[in-house]
């Protein structure tokens, strides 16, 4: 494993840590089960939405993020070593022949009385 790879998870990591506590600080909208059947102090559905906060933008900012260094670390990680199976499907390998079987013997004579 190379240093950029090392480097690379790391980022990732701190950037999944980042979201998950930038996420969990963020309120709630208020879209509880009273919301569901109409219950008189919940906000409208579709109703006039306030200015994005520095949580919301974050969280955004931190998920575009997380998206692309998924598939950064995955492109990172399959150009990197083979395994020890890489090569176990490949059609161009050598391989002996399979061992023939043995030639019938006759039957070994019985004797006689």
């Amino acid at each position: 494993m190379t240093v950029l790879q090392y480097l690379l998870t790391l980022i990732y990591v701190l950037i999944c840590f980042l979201l998950l506590l930038v996420v969990l600080l963020q309120q709630g909208k208020g879209g509880d089960i009273a919301s569901a059947f109409g219950g008189g102090s919940s906000q409208a559905a579709f109703g006039a939405r306030a200015g994005a906060t520095l949580l919301t933008k974050a969280t955004t900012v931190l998920g575009v993020l997380f998206m692309l260094g998924a598939l950064g670390l995955a492109i990172v990680y399959e150009r990197g070593p083979s395994s020890l199976m890489s090569g176990a499907g490949r059609t161009g390998t050598t391989q002996s022949a399979p061992a023939k079987a043995p030639a019938p013997q006759a039957p070994a004579p019985t004797p006689k009385k």
